[in-house]
């Protein structure tokens, strides 16, 4: 059996851009014209970026990631608490960063803004400090997400909407277009509106996601006692925990609703 060779070309810098020696930079890389890299940051194997970009200190992007032209990433935070400490933005693979996106690193010593992998950041989007994002994300054109908000794998954030400071969007959810979001989205539905108000589960997501008719029908039963039962918060997480089986995405669903600090969002009914 032969061992494939993978060819690992040098980076291809075009010579406007302006590079600090203190960047690390791996092999393959197609850095765009009037780029400007600063110093303490890496770029991934295979990972291209285009022109205008500006790729700010402490910033970490990954393997075959494509950054756009007119991006900015890991620039100061925009916090009053911001003093100056050395604070991170990290980007996992595979992810792309449409133009003229914001993406801010973290307040506080050794924290991080961080980003996963196979995630899309669509145009004007903005991303501000201390943010979790998971995996498979996609956030659509001019949303934002306040600072240290998590969004949880698979989760959609739609076109304008604004994700208010410490909110929570859990895993599978979708959030519509121009929704305002100040409390948190359980997983595996879908909330829209301004306030957000939660209108169903996200059929289409959990389609996508291969969940089986099993794990559906008790997700659909959790729908039930969180919005259709009368009962309180607490009620319905013991009734779920009484009457579910233990698949992972309800016990994913516990944890979360255990953990909400800000109160989840209700549907229109309440």
């Amino acid at each position: 059996m032969e061992l494939q060779v993978v060819e690992k070309r040098k980076p291809n810098i075009h010579p406007t851009a302006v590079i600090d020696p203190q960047a690390e930079l791996h092999s393959n890389v197609v850095i765009g014209p009037y780029v400007v890299i600063g110093p303490h940051t890496v770029i991934g194997e295979g990972t291209q970026i285009d022109a205008h970009a500006v790729i700010h200190p402490y910033t970490s992007i990954g393997k075959n990631c494509h950054i756009f032209p007119s991006t900015s990433i890991g620039g100061e935070p925009q916090d009053l608490k911001y003093k100056g400490e050395t604070s991170y933005v990290i980007i996992g693979d595979h992810t792309e960063i449409r133009e003229f996106v914001t993406i801010n690193r973290a307040t506080g010593e050794g924290e991080e803004t961080r980003i996963g992998s196979h995630c899309l950041l669509q145009a004007c989007t903005h991303v501000a400090h201390n943010c979790v994002v998971g995996n498979h994300i996609v956030v659509s054109s001019f949303a934002g997400l306040a600072g240290h908000v998590t969004v949880e794998d698979r989760a959609v954030i739609g076109g304008m909407a604004g994700v208010h400071q410490f909110v929570k969007v859990g895993r599978n959810a979708m959030v519509g277009a121009m929704t305002k979001v100040v409390q948190d989205v359980p997983p595996f539905v879908i909330a829209d509106g301004n306030p957000a108000r939660v209108v169903g589960l996200n059929n289409v997501g959990l389609a996508r996601s291969g969940v089986s008719g099993d794990v559906k029908r008790d997700l659909k039963r959790a729908y039930r006692l969180l919005y259709r039962s009368n009962l309180t918060l607490t009620e319905a997480i013991a009734e779920m925990e009484h009457e579910l089986h233990a698949y992972e995405e309800i016990e994913h669903l516990l944890r979360f609703l255990r953990n909400c600090e800000r109160g989840i969002v209700r549907t229109r009914k309440d």
